[in-house]
């Protein structure tokens, strides 16, 4: 969320920043409704201090004796006038705070100063690849579904009979590979200082809100009405959420978190799109990298949580790159993003497979997530920061085909095969 102390007095950063983004956003109705209740505002103070003052003039006037009673109910009279105005301002007031809210809930968050300018993908900026000597020479690479259907670890036809298009069931190798990339992440996140978390796949509407999912990707959630509880789309909600309207001690910071969990996401107006495999599914294992930082250090944690999602990458041999999202293609919360796209080379194109967040204050103001330093009075913001450390199924994905021999067998990666006890699939 962004502060609406800044969109009031900075009006023109605001709307500058915002046109860098994608889609269409207005502030004004944000700023009129915010003048109308700081005039209501004003006027239940002014209220609520002649209320004081009446309160205080009646009880002089009955301790002295002397007045005129006629007087002191003419003081009850107007007092009770102010207060029935005060009565009748307050529900106003709600009101309005409810508006603004609301509105200001519709906003993304401002691109970082260091983010690049542009106005969609294709003006992302590449910082680096890493493994060009490991690509496959070989020519003929079957895409992985089709090597995994070959090999019979991977079956769509049945699993969309039980469930729906766009989820999958892994058996035999496939379900062990699967199981194998989760546990070595998992293994290598925690080493690298990560403290792992088993969180609820159910969260409720304040813990999508506090991390914006909601309202804006409502349509691509799954939810479940009668409970008022939604299938979590990243391992980010309910991590986050762990520290929600919580004042921490600027010792507990920074937080690491990893956690892998299944994730439900509903991939509304993505249809047509990666319809065969493992990349777009509306379930998919994750394992996620959260981050709850001082807001001095988040630049620096944001970079060492891209490297530890390299690091995976790397161990597993997978050519990569990293690329740095432009302002019309960031997410909606995110102030600044990295991609690590891998490399499938059925395709011959890089696809993205972490995307790496610092979101700033922006999900710690939604969420109420503050720290306060010993001995300084106020409290402040915490910055958040979140990757995927990786998507599972995407890597497992590139596995098959950067590893796909030519007798269409495929090789493990060495640092999996201790986890599998064995080395070809």
């Amino acid at each position: 969320m962004l502060d609406l102390k800044l969109i009031r007095e900075n009006p023109d950063l605001v709307r500058e920043k915002l046109t860098t983004r994608s889609g269409s956003y207005d502030i004004q109705p944000i700023l009129q409704l915010d003048e109308q209740r700081r005039s209501l505002e004003q006027e239940r103070s002014q209220l609520q201090a002649r209320s004081n003052e009446i309160g205080k003039l009646v009880g002089q006037k009955m301790k002295s004796g002397g007045t005129d009673a006629a007087e002191i109910q003419a003081l009850k009279d107007e007092g009770n006038q102010v207060k029935a105005k005060l009565s009748d301002l307050e529900p106003q007031e709600k009101d309005l705070k409810a508006q603004i809210e609301a509105l200001v809930l519709t906003l993304p968050n401002l691109p970082s100063d260091t983010t690049p300018i542009g106005k969609d993908e294709t003006e992302n900026v590449e910082v680096r690849r890493w493994g060009d000597e490991y690509k496959p020479q070989q020519t003929g690479i079957l895409p992985h579904w089709e090597i995994a259907e070959k090999l019979g670890i991977l079956n769509t036809e049945r699993a969309t009979k039980i469930a729906q298009a766009r989820f999958v069931a892994l058996l035999g190798a496939g379900a062990a590979l699967e199981r194998a990339l989760i546990s070595f992440m998992l293994d290598r996140q925690t080493a690298a200082g990560y403290l792992e978390v088993l969180p609820p796949l159910l969260v409720n509407t304040q813990s999508m809100t506090a991390t914006n999912q909601l309202p804006k990707f409502a349509e691509e959630s799954f939810q479940c009405k009668d409970d008022d509880l939604w299938l979590i789309p990243t391992a980010e909600v309910p991590v986050t959420n762990l520290y929600r309207d919580e004042i921490l001690s600027a010792d507990d910071l920074p937080i690491h978190h990893c956690a892998y969990t299944p994730c439900f996401r509903r991939e509304a107006g993505s249809y047509g799109r990666d319809t065969r495999g493992l990349i777009r599914l509306h379930q998919f294992n994750k394992v996620e990298l959260v981050k709850i930082v001082r807001p001095e250090t988040s630049e620096q944690e944001h970079q060492a949580l891209v490297q530890n999602a390299e690091a995976i990458l790397q161990a597993l041999k997978l050519p990569y790159r990293v690329v740095e999202l432009c302002t019309g293609d960031i997410g909606f919360g995110a102030a600044k993003c990295y991609d690590l796209e891998v490399w499938l080379p059925s395709a011959g194109t890089y696809r993205e497979i972490s995307s790496c967040s610092n979101f700033g204050a922006f999900q710690a103001r939604r969420g109420n997530i503050r720290f306060k330093e010993a001995g300084k009075k106020g409290t402040e913001f915490v910055h958040t920061l979140n990757g995927s450390g990786l998507a599972v199924g995407r890597t497992m994905a590139a596995v098959l085909e950067n590893y796909q021999q030519p007798d269409e067998t495929v090789n493990i990666p060495d640092v999996l095969q201790s986890f599998l006890g064995r080395s070809v699939l």
